[in-house]
């Protein structure tokens, strides 16, 4: 099996303060479990975490993490949400401040 990391995406743009963190986190799940979201079975989701509005998803499989990169839009729809809200989804890094850094510097 892969490295967790290597199983890990990024999750930006989760709605905060909309809905109680525990259901937050079930529809996180449920999202990205769809197979009409290139998704695969979750082992762990980590939310909510230090930063507002970003979720960490381990999936059980390397190969999920490859096909929900490559979905153009994630939308995370829900009865319980009053409406969709788009959501990004980058690889895990498991140094984001400096490649952060790095990121900056590369646009300047």
């Amino acid at each position: 099996q892969a490295p967790k990391s290597a199983r890990t995406v990024v999750i930006s743009g989760v709605p905060d303060g909309v809905l109680s963190d525990d259901v937050m986190s079930d529809i996180l799940v449920i999202h990205f479990q769809k197979s009409k979201n290139n998704g695969g079975d979750v082992e762990e989701v980590k939310y909510p975490t230090t930063e507002k509005g970003i979720a960490y998803i381990t999936f059980e499989d390397q190969e999920v993490v490859e096909s929900v990169l490559q979905k153009a839009e994630h939308r995370l729809e829900d009865r319980r949400l009053s409406r969709y809200y788009p959501l990004k989804v980058t690889p895990y890094c498991e140094d984001v401040s400096s490649f952060s850094v790095y990121l900056v510097v590369l646009l300047l």
